[in-house]
């Protein structure tokens, strides 16, 4: 094996790192399009309506995705373009139920529909993002935390879809 190392520019290492960023986001592409793949899927299968239980109905999950899918996939895009460097989190989380509450209305159709266009939003712009765009940060909640671009799609948008779309494979049996 050729010893590299210590030829090594920090330029190699820029271009190193680069490269690692580039692998995980093709990664979280492949983890977002098997988790919407999963959703259309499933999808079909939810019957409309809320029902009186303490859980959440198989529709009320749908409407939780539809929700997430929009705000986090915006997120990311948002913050990987420069466009956000400080976000209330808590403020819009608290958001959530309400929008949630008012698309558990909708048919099942219609809430996977608008899911699986903002996948496919969020896949364009993962595929096309760069490195830079990836390590991107925004500032949460008055500086409580930073969270990258790449932070925001692999665990508030792909491992949070993840979750429940297993949630609603498991409540439709």
């Amino acid at each position: 094996m050729k010893i590299e190392s210590p030829s090594f520019t920090e330029t190699d290492l820029d271009l190193y790192r680069d490269q690692l960023v580039d692998h995980e986001r093709m990664n979280l592409v492949g983890r977002l399009e098997r988790a919407s793949q999963r959703l259309a899927e499933l999808g079909p299968r939810v019957p409309e309506g809320t029902g009186e239980q303490q859980d959440w109905s198989p529709n009320e999950v749908l409407a939780h995705i539809a929700v997430l899918s929009k705000f986090y996939g915006m997120l990311t895009y948002k913050i990987g373009s420069g466009q956000m460097t400080e976000l209330d989190l808590l403020g819009n989380v608290n958001l959530r139920d309400v929008l949630g509450e008012q698309l558990a209305k909708e048919a099942p159709r219609t809430l996977v529909e608008m899911a699986l266009a903002d996948h496919r939003r969020s896949l364009d712009y993962l595929r096309g993002a760069d490195a830079a765009a990836m390590r991107r940060e925004v500032v949460v909640d008055g500086g409580r935390v930073t969270m990258r671009a790449a932070d925001v799609a692999r665990e508030a948008l792909i491992g949070h879809l993840e979750l429940h779309v297993d949630q609603l494979e498991k409540a439709l049996g």
